[in-house]
């Protein structure tokens, strides 16, 4: 079964540097949204896609990025 993951942006830190986008492998996260101050930030547009590897949360320089990979349990 795939990996699947889900990250947590917290628009007031973000502060649209886009690092998170170009490191994606998977395209999950897109700028466009508009944040505090009138800047684009990140959002994460492709849950599906998400494996929770962590790479954006790693690459953000602020600490805005929120990482939680789900592996399913084997039965008992």
């Amino acid at each position: 079964m795939p990996k699947k993951g889900e990250i947590i942006i917290d628009e007031r830190l973000c502060k649209g540097c886009a690092l998170c986008v170009m490191f994606c492998s998977k395209k999950c996260i897109s700028m466009g949204k508009i944040g505090p101050g009138g800047i684009p930030i990140a959002h994460f547009s492709d849950p599906e896609a998400c494996t929770g590897c962590g790479v954006c949360g790693w690459m953000c320089p602020d600490m805005a990025i929120e990482v939680y990979e789900y592996v399913a349990r084997r039965p008992l």
